[in-house]
Parts: C-alpha cells; sequence; structure tokens
C-alpha cells in the first residue's frame, strides 16, 4: 500500500504525521519494511528499562513473557503481576502495559501480557470550513491511533540438561488508525535461558516465523481527498522479520549486604541495514548493557546504555557527529513482594535548537504473591 503514511496526513492535518512515526509506517510497496510492530520493541518494565532494556538473560518476573518466557521459571513467588504506564514525545504517545503469570507445576508455567501504544484525540479537520467558507468548530471529529498486543506463554524445564528453560510465545496483534484502516496479526516468539553458577544466559527470538499483518482499508474514508500523487491505498500484508537477542548476566555478592548484577545483550535485525555499531545488508547488531546494585534486596540502583547510533554532522543542531548512546537510570524499592520501580530514559542527548529534549519517566508497579 504505497504512501500510505503521507496520505492520511494530507487527509487529517499535521497532527497525525508524528502519530504514523511513533507507530511505524503502516504499509508500503515493500510488504517487510523497517521497524513494523515497532511498538513491541519499546520495553516494558520500570527495572528493564532502567538497565538499558537488557532482560533476556536476567528476567525472573511476570515481564518474562514479553523479554524471555523461559524466565517465567524464575519468578520467586507463586503468582506475579506487573503494572507499567510510560509516555513518550513529551506525553504525546500512551504506553500501557500489564501482565500476569504463575507456575503449573514443579516444571512448567504460564503467563499473559496485554500493551497498548498510541496517540489519542488526534483531530480530523477536512470538513472544518463548511459549505458557506466558514470555519465551523463542532465539525472536528476526533479519533485514536493504537496498537494493542497480547502475548500468551508457555515455559517449560529441559530436564535432561539441569538449569536450562525454554519458552515461547503466541501473540496476536490489532492496529487501528481511527475509522481510515486497521490490522490483525499474529506471530510467535520463543527463548531460552541457561543458569550455571552466577551466571546466566539468555537467547530470544522474536518473531520466529516472521509476524503477518493484514491491512483492511476503509477508502470510503479516502474518497474526494486523494490526490494524483497519493493515492487511495488498499488493503494488503505487512510481515515483520524475525530478531534475535543473544544475553548474558553475571551476579556477584559484595562486602556490607550488597549485590551487584551485570548484564549485556546483543540484539540482531534482519530487516535490513541499520545505523547500528555493526551494520551489514543481513543482520544489524545493537549493543546493550546494564548494572543493577542493590542492598539487602530491598533498595536498587540501576543504569544501562543502549542504542548506539552514529550522528551525522551535517544533520545535527550542534553540528557534531560520532557514535552517540541513549543511557538510562532507575531506582527500586521491593517489600514483601511489592516492587515500585522508576526509569529515566532520556531519548535524545543533543538540544534541538535552543530547547533541551524532555526525559520519558517510567513507572511500573509489581506485586508477587503465594
Amino acid at each position: 500500500m504505497p504512501h500510505f503514511s503521507r496520505l492520511v496526513v494530507l487527509l487529517v492535518g499535521p497532527g497525525l504525521s508524528l502519530t504514523f512515526a511513533t507507530t511505524a509506517t503502516a504499509q508500503t510497496a515493500d510488504l517487510t519494511p523497517k521497524y513494523s510492530n515497532e511498538f513491541l520493541n519499546i520495553g516494558v518494565g520500570g527495572r528493564a528499562l532502567g538497565m538499558g532494556s537488557v532482560q533476556v538473560g536476567i528476567v525472573g518476573d511476570a515481564t518474562a513473557g514479553y523479554w524471555n518466557p523461559a524466565g517465567l521459571l524464575n519468578q520467586t513467588h507463586k503468582y506475579d503481576a506487573v503494572l507499567m504506564h510510560s509516555e513518550l514525545f513529551s506525553g504525546i504517545v500512551k504506553n500501557d502495559y500489564a501482565a500476569f503469570s504463575m507456575p503449573l507445576d514443579d516444571q512448567s508455567a504460564i503467563g499473559a501480557s496485554v500493551i497498548r501504544s498510541g496517540v489519542d484525540d488526534i483531530a480530523d479537520t477536512r470538513n472544518l470550513i463548511n459549505e458557506y467558507g466558514y470555519i465551523q468548530y463542532d465539525r472536528i471529529r476526533y479519533f485514536s491511533v493504537a496498537d494493542y498486543a497480547l502475548l500468551l506463554s508457555y515455559a517449560r524445564k529441559i530436564g535432561a540438561v539441569e538449569g536450562l528453560k525454554a519458552g515461547v510465545n503466541g501473540k496476536i496483534i490489532y492496529r487501528n488508525v481511527g475509522s481510515f484502516a486497521n490490522a490483525w496479526g499474529f506471530g510467535i516468539d520463543a527463548g531460552l535461558q541457561y543458569d550455571r553458577g552466577g551466571w546466566r544466559l539468555g537467547l530470544m527470538a522474536r518473531d520466529i516465523t516472521t509476524t503477518f499483518n493484514a491491512w483492511s482499508i476503509n477508502a470510503d474514508e479516502f474518497q474526494g481527498s486523494a490526490s494524483a500523487n497519493d493515492p487511495i491505498p488498499t488493503n494488503s500484508t505487512e510481515i515483520t522479520l524475525p530478531r534475535f537477542v543473544l544475553g548474558v548476566g553475571r551476579s556477584f555478592r559484595l562486602p556490607g549486604q550488597l549485590t551487584a548484577l551485570v548484564a549485556t545483550d546483543l540484539e540482531m535485525t534482519t530487516d535490513g541495514q541499520r545505523n547500528t555499531l555493526v551494520s551489514t545488508s543481513a543482520v544489524s547488531i545493537d549493543p546493550k548493557a546494564g548494572v543493577e546494585l542493590g542492598f539487602k534486596d530491598l533498595v536498587f540502583l540501576r543504569g544501562g546504555i543502549s542504542n548506539f547510533q552514529e550522528a551525522d554532522a551535517t544533520k545535527s543542531f550542534n553540528n557534531k557527529g560520532g557514535w552517540r548512546g541513549q543511557p538510562t537510570l532507575g531506582v527500586g524499592v521491593a517489600l514483601s513482594g511489592l516492587r515500585l520501580d522508576l526509569a529515566l530514559s532520556r531519548l535524545a542527548v543533543e538540544k534541538l535548537g535552543d530547547q533541551t529534549q524532555t526525559n520519558s519517566i517510567i513507572v511500573s508497579l509489581g506485586y508477587g504473591f503465594k
């Protein structure tokens, strides 16, 4: 469906341009666009986001349904639940998440996760001018652009190898662009975790079978508005290619009832060359690193860095190029099964003109109980 996002921008005004940038371009002539279903790569959980989204090898609560379903077998309580809310781009994009997990028996566990990312109350001003040429504000319509995902997870220990666990996700995706278009999708993820001593290894394969989004277009909404350069879009299919994440972590006991956890992930995408530290036409690799310091398993301080990109000095506001990473910070408190985690994710590391970029604050609440 060529030029879909540009067409909708022409129809409903500048507000929708940012919306489509945050939810990824719906359709192009290429059925496997970069950043397909990108809302599923924002990340969940204040602990994870405070550590630079490093979780594949170390996750061990209900958020494992998102990061690596094999980690569901690591949770310390029988039942675990997590809620999260975050706002991106100065609050324009709302990102919400909820998850629950529990064991089936000594060898297996299940979980369910729900994700919503969207922009609400977008103004459709196509009918702002009435038939007499006057502005009539009550003719403005409002709509939302939102992406939803339901993840159903299952994990099981591999009895033949001590410390080895495997997990799988089945995910259902629904994407809605007001009354203009919607899509349904389905995909499968698979993950492994292996614990030995203080070492924790993980492998996550997202969209391992590729994920298909079938877009349905309401052509009537575009009648009379499309131009010759932007024809009315048609129904089509978008395919999300696999993404692999290899993770390793190591935990330490320090003096004074202190603990430390150091971890790193290597995220490998297969949808074409990206602006990452390792970038080829076949695969691009984005390294991430995170650390967590704990005191009495009660208070935690976290930090991380990810999303390394090379800036072009000629296109930078401060005329500086070179490699830059996205740092993150976080704190957490755990008490009687209740966990409160906050993360500060710095979305930009330079000024835009004379204005400083705002940071994104992520808050998540978890509760484990028997």
